[in-house]
């Protein structure tokens, strides 16, 4: 179910979100980063990744959000589950002042071996594949990334 902007925005200022994140690497073991378009995060390199709407069970929320994130549908079963991140934010999608974020992440790997042709832009304006030990060195590679690799 998807929500408004006003009723997402009330969740947002008294609950946290619960998400999925998606760890992509190729066959060359890098890594597909997106420079966020939208708060939270805005301008950071950050893993595709999305919230899971209510009534929405897991397997078909990584379907919906790797669509969504990447143009292509992947499967829950074909992942690695990572384990659960807590991400806090100052800001929040709608760039309100005085309501943070808090998001409860199921952190997936998965490995592709087709390439991408057209990646979605309405939540990253770029992309890029980097391996994990040079994302960890780049400033503006988010420190909630760099925790998957850290």
């Amino acid at each position: 179910m998807r929500l408004d902007k006003s009723a997402l925005l009330k969740i947002v200022e008294i609950s946290p979100l619960i998400s999925i994140d998606l760890i992509i690497r190729n066959i060359h073991n890098e890594v597909l980063l997106g420079l966020r378009n939208n708060e939270p995060a805005k301008n950071y390199w950050f893993v595709p990744g999305g919230r899971i709407c209510k009534g929405e069970r897991l397997a078909q929320a990584f379907e919906r959000i790797s669509q969504e994130e990447i143009g292509e549908t992947l499967t829950i079963q074909d992942a690695r589950f990572l384990g659960v991140f807590e991400h806090f934010y100052q800001e929040n999608f709608a760039q309100e002042p005085g309501i943070d974020t808090h998001y409860i992440v199921l952190a997936y790997e998965i490995c592709l071996c087709n390439s991408l042709p057209r990646l979605p832009d309405d939540q990253h304006c770029q992309y890029r594949w980097i391996l994990p030990d040079v994302l960890l060195q780049v400033p503006g590679v988010h420190p909630y990334t760099k925790a998957y690799f850290s």
